[in-house]
């Protein structure tokens, strides 16, 4: 059986959801200056009306990528085995997200992304602790904890830091270097070593 609980339920696509999704490959494919908002419409099969009930402006969709982010995970956790170990789910699910990045994702926008985060006054989204990533990151862990997968010298609060920082800090480089490698297929070496550390040394 794939998937556990009811976080692991792939919610019905919305209409915002439509529109995001179509925004950013449209973004990708084309480029942000050269997509409009009519080609964002006609790609998500949406209104004119819906589209300006959710963003006021195609800048208001580059607030959006968590949002995106957060739709994948939820796919990701609907297909995740229920008999991989804690680390398995996050090997799973951080390769399959940075497979996402590399295939759809224009670097340019996501520097932007992380950019305005730093010294935006408004709520710095990427550190919500309400949007599912971090729901989702925090079960995982906590049951890997129940199991003795992880050194007890550190709390579930710990280890969720660290682990959101290494992704966090992967894609922060992976910007400052312009997409000159692949994120994937980085992270699939370092990740395996990162995750080491934080094992129970029962477990090594």
């Amino acid at each position: 059986m794939k998937g556990s609980t009811t976080m692991a339920k792939r919610k019905k696509i919305t209409t915002k959801s439509k529109i995001i999704q179509a925004a950013w490959k449209l973004f990708y494919k084309q480029g942000y200056e050269n997509t409009t908002v009519d080609e964002i419409i006609d790609a998500s099969n949406t209104s004119k009306g819906s589209f300006y009930h959710y963003f006021e402006s195609k800048d208001a969709l580059l607030s959006t990528l968590s949002y995106l982010f957060d739709d994948k995970y939820e796919e990701l956790a609907a297909e995740m085995p229920d008999t991989f170990t804690a680390q398995e789910k996050l090997s799973f699910l951080n390769h399959e997200l940075f497979r996402m990045i590399d295939e759809s994702i224009d670097v340019n926008l996501l520097s932007r992304l992380y950019s305005s985060q730093l010294i935006t006054k408004a709520e710095q989204h990427l550190l919500d602790e309400n949007r599912f990533y971090f729901r989702l990151i925090i079960q995982i862990i906590s049951d890997g904890y129940q199991h003795h997968e992880f050194r007890s010298g550190l709390s579930v609060d710990e280890l969720v830091k660290l682990y959101v920082m290494y992704e966090r800090g992967v894609i922060y480089d992976w910007c400052l270097n312009k997409a000159s490698y692949s994120i994937m297929e980085y992270s699939d070496r370092i990740l395996p070593d990162f995750l080491r550390m934080l094992e129970a040394p029962e477990k090594k």
